[in-house]
């Protein structure tokens, strides 16, 4: 996968953000002075495919608290979904899932979608009430049915794209 730097980032957040280390990013783009990056410079992410290269995509409606899922860019399912509360919002942007964890307990319910901004994801809950309302730290919440066929669909590298 390609990732293009974008204002403000350095090479430890963009390490970050996508669960690899800088040292794999150095030697993979062969990084000279990790310190020098620029705007639309262009960095190899190991282990992720090309999104474009995967059929499917994900688009999150905040204002809907609606998960669509495409497939080649046709609706395939829509889900009910969680999002951030005011103080914790869910950010808007474009991102790709960069790994899973199936259980990994507590308020994740049983399956955690990673996405390329470190600290948030898709995952699933042990609270199904709070499904359809904006009470999350961030993360999208979603029934946890729901998280585990959506992960039985969609690989790492696919395109999540949130928006207000």
């Amino acid at each position: 996968m390609i990732h293009t730097v974008q204002r403000g980032e350095s090479l430890a957040v963009i390490a970050a953000n996508y669960r690899t280390s800088i040292q794999q990013l150095i030697a993979v783009n062969r990084i000279t002075n990790p310190n020098l990056l620029f705007i639309g410079q262009k960095i190899t992410i190991p282990g992720l495919p090309d999104p474009n290269s995967i059929p499917y995509s994900i688009v999150i409606s905040i204002s809907l608290k609606r998960l669509t899922l495409l497939m080649n860019g046709q609706v395939m399912k829509q889900y009910p979904i969680a999002v951030g509360k005011m103080v914790t919002a869910t950010p808007v942007g474009d991102f790709v899932i960069v790994n899973r964890e199936p259980n990994p307990g507590g308020p994740f319910g049983v399956m955690w979608l990673s996405l390329s901004k470190i600290h948030y994801g898709i995952h699933g809950t042990n609270n199904p009430a709070s499904i359809g309302k904006a009470v999350s730290l961030g993360c999208i919440r979603m029934y946890n049915e729901d998280v585990v066929e959506l992960a039985s669909l969609v690989p790492n590298g696919t395109k999540v794209s949130i928006r207000p």
